[in-house]
């Protein structure tokens, strides 16, 4: 584990949450070379396998944003990364970064960060009170619908808006910057080679996208400064009629193991 105290205040920090990837596709694509860019920055260029603490996105971006990421899928305790002052806390180590908050973005920016986030999936949209609730704790905020789960682009338009975030950054200044990849969400199926709408989403069209994330993430990671710590991982699984069941918000193993990896990029 990384001592967060050492790394807050002298690193950026980066957590790219891709909305909706299962565990056992990335660790599949990963295992046959198949994300090559994720595997390059991956410790031990594979994905840890962690449990999520919500089985949808607002749930666990709630969550995540208040210190509590994807934990490990093995027993024990496991000492968080970021934990708001809590007394009693079990998790909190002496690599913990703490703050006086209710949530990361407001401790970070406490501590001298600016905090932005550049949304993707529809509680990011700014469109109701309710998908604007996780963009109103960073100071600057982006969406627009070329950023959602209906536009094959996405990630490369979210990343155009990052480059222009980057460009206009204080040299001195600290950025906390939370991307939200839509592209595994639901629909998915353009990703796939001859798919179409008649034929819907797929596990294989789940792995297409993911396949589509890999072929432009590594130019965010190009934008980032340097030292920048990172944290990449889902917000929850998805189901592909698994037991009977589609989608999300439900307590299937195939939604509560996520991928998880952390890094720096020096």
């Amino acid at each position: 584990m990384y001592d967060m105290n050492e790394v807050i205040g002298s690193h950026d920090v980066l957590l790219v949450t891709l909305d909706t990837l299962r565990y056992d596709v990335a660790a599949e694509l990963a295992s046959v070379g198949e994300t090559p860019t994720l595997a390059s920055v991956l410790p031990g260029g594979a994905w840890e396998r962690r449990h999520t603490p919500g089985s949808f996105t607002y749930a666990a971006h709630t969550a995540m944003l208040a210190g509590f990421l994807p934990t490990p899928a093995a027993p024990g305790l496991h000492p968080r990364l970021f934990a708001g002052a809590f007394p009693g806390s079990e998790t909190t180590g002496t690599g913990t970064w703490t703050f006086d908050a209710a949530d990361l973005p407001t401790g970070l920016a406490s501590a001298g960060y600016h905090t932005v986030c550049v949304g993707g999936v529809g509680f990011f949209n700014k469109l109701t009170p309710l998908g604007s609730a996780l963009p109103s704790l960073f100071a600057e905020s982006h969406w627009e619908p070329g950023f959602g789960v209906a536009d094959p682009a996405s990630l490369p338009n979210q990343i155009d808006r990052i480059a222009d975030v980057m460009a206009r950054l204080p040299a001195d200044r600290r950025l906390f910057l939370l991307l939200n990849v839509a592209s595994l969400h639901q629909p998915n199926w353009f990703y796939l080679d001859g798919g179409t709408r008649a034929h819907g989403d797929t596990r294989a069209s789940h792995a297409a996208a993911l396949r589509h994330v890999d072929a432009h993430i590594g130019r965010l990671f190009d934008l980032m400064r340097r030292p920048c710590f990172v944290i990449v991982c889902s917000d929850h699984g998805t189901a592909y009629g698994e037991d009977g069941h589609t989608g999300h918000r439900i307590g299937h193993e195939v939604v509560w193991t996520v991928p998880y990896g952390e890094f720096v990029l020096s």
